[in-house]
């Protein structure tokens, strides 16, 4: 942008004063700006006059200006349409927006910062920005730019030379800051635009109660546990001896038909029928699960859930028969109808049995208790989740559940449960519930479990009518071994005093693999893992 003139002053000063004019047209094409000084200084000698020297110096930069937006728009775009790069037409069309809207500013930052005009205005020609604004701000900017240059070099001389190439060299310092300014201010403007107050002490309460802490940072002492175990006993498989008659010991990827069909044979009257809906499309899964609710007697409200799930995912309460059209139209993997038990109470049974035991134990019991908000008549749903001291810390997952049904005002005692599903990645709180152990109830639990095939160690989630009536449960669910840690959670603990395995736990698991070792009644199954159980105390 800044240099030496080929031609000294005193040697163009012998030219004829168009002539002069037209060479400082021509140098502007190859370095604009020390073209306007140059005739700036023989402004300061008298060589030429104002209207001369403004005239073609503001043309020869305002023409080259668009001379680069040509290039761009009719050679640059043309060779775009017809190359491979044509993929990225989606893209390029929003950044056609982006200029749109904000090629003004750039336009007008890009004549006052080194370096920034030619990748500019090429931009503006590649990106179809409009020729006729392109005209206006480019030749208003150049015709103000032209007229301060000639100014300076008139009033200063050859000390304006100096100037700008400092200027040159320190314009890419000042260009670096002018950009690290604008993205430091657009950051800030996006964080006050989207700060929201309550989103953000939610986000700090989540971490200041360990029981909202993401799997990543809670499971990792289970799967150390697991390595020890595999080290220990030199075997890989040493934790797939648990369940050996459940799909890799019920770890992952265990089929929920496939337990509750089990349960649903040996123990039908404390089972929640279910059955897993066939067909290819959305049509003929409708037709299949119309026909199994006939064949079962399943009526409204009834369960729809992924075979294969966990941690509550996909698991919905349909109450209308355009629920149940819309999530068989949305959901694409396996798919199971099962009846709702309506409880209204749920809990996790913890059991355990050795092979070589007449009778099984429960050693833990968890009590999930579902969140209730009440209306008083004035207040929406929305604002009454934030203003609960709990259901605020998870307030994004529980309003996205319900959807437009947020703004609605429950009349005054009306209540509203916030989940269905007892499961504390869906908003279900866990507390420890041994208080409601009882021989009856280990009894029953037990001589369920020794009419399933190959299974020692697990939780049954049950819905009852009352504490009183617990051994009349139903099962809903039989859950994979990580879930089964559900008593880690209870709300009501602190995270050092909540012990993520059970010691005692621990030592079943163990000793179910050393009855491996030495030749047991169980063996590996694939890759199935111990129900490793954890178990919290009050504290």
């Amino acid at each position: 942008m800044t240099g030496t003139l080929p031609l000294t002053a005193p040697e163009i000063a012998g030219w004829m004063p168009l002539a002069k004019a037209f060479g400082f047209f021509l140098a502007t094409f190859v370095l604009e700006d020390v073209a306007a000084v140059g005739a700036g200084l023989l402004l300061a000698t008298g060589g030429i006059s104002w209207p001369l020297a403004f005239t073609f110096c503001f043309l020869g930069i305002w023409l080259g200006d668009v001379g680069l937006y040509a290039l761009a728009r009719f050679a640059g775009r043309t060779w775009f349409e017809k190359s491979s790069w044509k993929k990225y037409s989606p893209q390029v069309a929003r950044s056609e927006n982006w200029f749109a809207q904000k090629g003004a500013l750039i336009l007008i930052f890009s004549r006052i910062v080194p370096g920034t005009r030619l990748p500019t205005y090429l931009a503006a020609g590649f990106l179809r920005l409009c020729l006729t604004r392109f005209l206006v701000i480019t030749g208003l900017a150049a015709f103000i730019w032209t007229g301060v240059i000639l100014w300076l070099a008139e009033t200063f001389g050859e000390k304006l030379l100096g100037w700008l190439q400092a200027y040159k060299h320190g314009g890419f310092v000042v260009l670096a800051a002018g950009l690290t300014l604008f993205a430091g201010l657009q950051m800030v403007r996006r964080l006050v635009m989207r700060y929201d107050a309550r989103r953000w002490s939610a986000w700090l309460g989540r971490w200041r109660h360990w029981e909202f802490w993401p799997p990543w940072l809670f499971y990792p002492p289970v799967v150390l546990y697991a390595a020890w175990l595999a080290i220990k006993h030199r075997s890989l498989a040493i934790v797939t001896v648990a369940n050996p008659g459940i799909f890799t010991g019920g770890m992952v990827g265990e089929s929920k038909m496939d337990t509750l069909k089990d349960l649903s044979i040996h123990s039908p009257d404390f089972t929640a029928r279910a059955e897993l809906i066939e067909g290819e499309d959305a049509e003929a899964r409708l037709r299949s699960l119309a026909a199994i609710r006939e064949q079962l007697g399943i009526t409204l409200p009834f369960i729809l859930k992924p075979n294969l799930g966990q941690r509550g995912d996909g698991v919905k309460l349909v109450r209308e028969e355009a629920q149940a059209i819309d999530y068989l139209s949305k959901v694409k993997v396996p798919v199971v109808v099962q009846r709702y038990a309506s409880g209204p109470l749920e809990s996790g049974i913890f059991y355990y049995r050795f092979p070589h035991e007449t009778r099984g134990k429960i050693f833990a019991i968890t009590e999930k208790v579902f969140p209730l908000i009440t209306g008083d008549g004035q207040t929406s749903i929305a604002e009454l989740v934030w203003r609960d001291a709990r259901a605020r810390l998870i307030a994004d997952k529980y309003l996205k559940r319900l959807g437009a049904r947020q703004e609605t005002i429950l009349a005054a005692g009306e209540t509203l449960k916030m989940v269905e599903a007892g499961n504390h990645a869906q908003g279900c709180i866990f507390r420890d519930g041994m208080r409601m152990w009882s021989p009856e109830l280990e009894l029953r639990i037990d001589e369920i479990s020794k009419k399933l095939n190959g299974f020692f160690i697990g939780r049954y989630d049950v819905r009852f009518a009352s504490e009183e009536r617990l051994a009349k449960f139903i099962v809903v669910r039989l859950p994979h071994p990580v879930s089964a840690m559900v008593f880690g959670f209870c709300h009501r603990c602190r995270q050092p005093k909540a012990r993520l395995c059970d010691n005692s736990c621990a030592r079943r698991l163990e000793d179910l693999a050393r009855l491996y070792q030495t030749g047991g009644d169980l063996s590996p199954c694939g890759l199935k893992f111990g129900h490793v159980h954890c178990h919290v105390h009050r504290p």
